[in-house]
């Protein structure tokens, strides 16, 4: 991988020993994927926080090291509430070191906004074109899909190499010829909610690493979309898909850093021209019906569920508005938790309180996948495709799968 002579000095230690190793980190990544040369990126989003995945090793290595953030990053979820980790049932020398693995992120420059959806919060951190390097993977497929961005799912390592350097190895989503749909999806479904989370969980599982182009019958919302490819990275390993019409589409441009913020006739125009050559191009096109998407539901069934999560994403204002609405002149019977980032529920004190009067508990900073304090239960019921995933394996929690109402609904009963 070509290094320009800054790059070779940070490599050679010029600039100390943590941008070394930083340095040393991105060639071999580079060199492992092919990578021509690196590329600046405008943010990162580091993944690696929650003391339940990284543990002591994990909190020694990032305690070693010196140095400042050389763009915007932020952190990915916590073990637990900063805050409230009492509440969750968390234990003292968890919160302890969960504490500590923040502190040493802080004191590299790394903002302590524990959110799976930093493009709520700072919306400053990605524009359209812009090369990333984030880490978790909904936030990696939102950017890729919605936004228009460009990022690889980079490893905790590799995302805090890529901030305090400044650059990540120029190779997968970020090439143009890598950003091309492989699979074409004719979804003859009405979908609403959490049907979109039961569409990615099936979706992902289909196309594994692939990059799927939808088309659907009706426009989905941001946060249908962000349910959507939250659930297929995490079934799959999907970082990048599109819909038909409402998505930013694949760069008709050959170079790798060609900037797409085109005008709405230009972009109007490569949709038209391209539609033929992805008729062409895409391996396989697969069709899902209503009767697919009931599957998912009915597979896993709500019953015996000790508590719901809501949340995963994290929850975005729409959401906690809908929740409330919900939950308004009601009692959470079960433990009920409603996940987001702090600065949402900060900037929603109405919505909090709402939800709280039922007794439901908003909590910030982690979710139910991340935290251990998930693993005392039983069988845990969410609206997420994304948890639906992710929680038998990591959380050793049997999972349910609902629609928000119906999750609601469930906390509801004795």
């Amino acid at each position: 991988m070509y290094l320009s002579r800054e790059e070779d000095g940070i490599l050679q230690g010029d600039q100390g020993e943590t941008l070394r190793r930083m340095m040393e980190i991105l060639v071999a990544l580079g060199d492992i994927y092919g990578a021509e040369r690196l590329v600046p990126v405008r943010s990162a989003q580091i993944a690696g926080v929650s003391f339940k995945n990284i543990g002591e090793a994990g909190l020694e290595w990032i305690s070693d090291l010196q140095g400042h953030v050389a763009v915007p990053s932020i952190l990915n979820p916590a073990g637990m509430d900063l805050e409230r980790w009492k509440e969750m049932g968390i234990d003292e020398d968890f919160a302890a070191r969960q504490r500590e693995v923040v502190r040493a992120y802080e004191r590299l420059g790394v903002t302590a906004d524990c959110t799976c959806t930093p493009y709520q919060i700072h919306p400053d951190l990605v524009r359209r074109g812009d090369h990333l390097a984030w880490s978790e993977s909904s936030a990696v497929s939102y950017a890729n899909s919605v936004l228009g961005a460009r990022t690889n799912r980079e490893g905790g390592p590799s995302a805090l190499a890529a901030a305090l350097v400044g650059k990540t190895p120029l190779y997968g989503y970020h090439l143009d010829e890598n950003r091309r749909p492989t699979h074409i999806i004719a979804v003859d479904a009405d979908l609403k909610g959490s049907d979109y989370g039961a569409l990615g969980f099936l979706a992902g599982r289909i196309v594994k690493d692939g990059v799927p182009l939808f088309r659907l019958r009706g426009r989905p919302e941001q946060d249908d979309l962000k349910a959507l490819g939250a659930a297929m990275a995490a079934s799959g390993s999907v970082a990048l898909y599109f819909v038909e019409g409402l998505t930013p589409y694949p760069a008709s441009g050959s170079s790798s850093q060609r900037n797409d913020r085109g005008n709405e006739k230009s972009n109007q125009w490569i949709n038209k021209n391209i539609d033929k050559k992805i008729e062409r191009e895409a391996a396989e096109k697969i069709a899902l019906e209503n009767k697919d998407i009931d599957e998912v539901y009915e597979r896993y069934p709500p019953g015996d569920s000790e508590m719901v999560a809501l949340g995963c994403p994290h929850c975005s204002r729409a959401e906690l508005e809908r929740i409330a609405a919900l939950l308004d002149g009601r009692k959470a019977r079960r433990e009920l938790w409603v996940c987001t980032a702090r600065r949402i529920a900060e900037a929603s004190p109405d919505l909090v309180s709402r939800i709280e009067r039922s007794g439901a508990k908003v909590i910030c900073d982690t979710c139910m996948v991340v935290s251990p304090a998930s693993e005392r239960f039983r069988k845990m019921l969410v609206n997420s495709g994304k948890a639906l995933s992710y929680i038998p394996g990591l959380c050793g929690v049997e999972a349910g799968f609902a629609s928000t109402e119906d999750c609601i609904s469930m906390a509801e009963e004795d």
